[in-house]
């Protein structure tokens, strides 16, 4: 797959593209599901494929203080995007400049101009451009000005972003990997921590992961670091040593593994939820819990493949 970071430097075939366009957060199974209709398509018109995507959520821009937390980073979501098949990806810059663009000449300029769009395939419940004045009508008549198709693909029921973030808010890891086609990730760089579960037996990673990435609700998992290695997972406010107001923190303990991870950058993926956070009345109880958390993450992950 072919990244183009700026669709101005972007080399439309001779033929033409088949364009479809969206925040693809997640890259789940909707939006696969919308990718190989693009891909059929473009395989009966003799088009290449084309993904716009954008650099950050528009929402992040539009409105701030309510912008969802993200599924994927950029470069997740183009790892992702790249396993589907499509031929290129476009991303755009959204800023506060790109948010004011009227409709029409976001079409004109960019679909037609730019990315020589012959077939448009997008949800259809799509809206873009200034107060999201854009949608598949406005598409499908300046479409057949400027020569380009427009075909709407029905979402597919309870196949959504928001309901990828509702779930993994629940705890239910499972559920979203169901609806991602593969297990919820978050990448980070291991810091230094309190050192307290090298004292306590079970030295853990701890992953700084971005605040703009959704973590999945407070407890312990079973689930991958680095996409290879079992791990238990802890994602809270360590209520045993710490007080409610504490900041949420992701640990992982890699089974079967010592070395130094300080520093390195740290993929982490979840499995399947083991039990709710909890604060324990002594240290010696928290220990024996990890060693039984241990045991029911190997267990958890003896029949899953990473």
């Amino acid at each position: 797959m072919d990244v183009v970071t700026d669709p101005a430097t972007f080399v439309a075939p001779s033929a033409g593209t088949a364009v479809t366009i969206g925040a693809y957060d997640g890259v789940h199974r909707g939006h696969q599901h919308v990718i190989a209709h693009l891909r059929r398509l473009a395989a009966d018109g003799g088009l290449e494929t084309v993904v716009l995507t954008f650099d950050r959520h528009p929402a992040s821009v539009v409105r701030p203080e309510s912008a969802p937390l993200l599924l994927t980073d950029l470069d997740q979501k183009l790892e992702v995007l790249a396993s589907t098949g499509v031929d290129h990806t476009v991303v755009l810059r959204f800023d506060a400049a790109r948010s004011q663009e009227e409709p029409e000449d976001f079409v004109r300029h960019v679909l037609a101009g730019q990315l020589g769009a012959r077939v448009v395939v997008v949800g259809e419940d799509f809206h873009f451009g200034r107060r999201r004045r854009g949608n598949v009508e406005l598409l499908r008549e300046m479409g057949g000005a400027l020569g380009f198709e427009v075909v709407h693909v029905p979402l597919l029921p309870g196949l959504s972003s928001t309901e990828v973030r509702r779930l993994l808010a629940a705890g239910d890891v499972a559920g979203a990997t169901v609806l991602l086609g593969r297990p919820h990730e978050v990448r980070g760089v291991v810091e230094k921590g309190d050192q307290r579960g090298r004292e306590l037996g079970y030295p853990t990673a701890n992953v700084a992961v971005p605040p703009d990435m959704l973590l999945p609700a407070p407890g312990i998992y079973a689930g991958w670091y680095d996409g290879e290695r079992a791990a238990a997972i802890s994602v809270g406010h360590r209520p045993t040593f710490h007080d409610g107001d504490s900041p949420v923190v992701l640990e992982a303990y890699v089974l079967d593994f010592s070395g130094d991870l300080y520093g390195r950058a740290a993929r982490v993926s979840f499995v399947s939820r083991l039990r709710d956070e909890k604060r324990f009345d002594s240290v010696a109880d928290l220990v024996d819990q990890m060693a039984l958390d241990v045991e029911g993450a190997r267990a958890a992950l003896g029949s899953v493949r990473a």
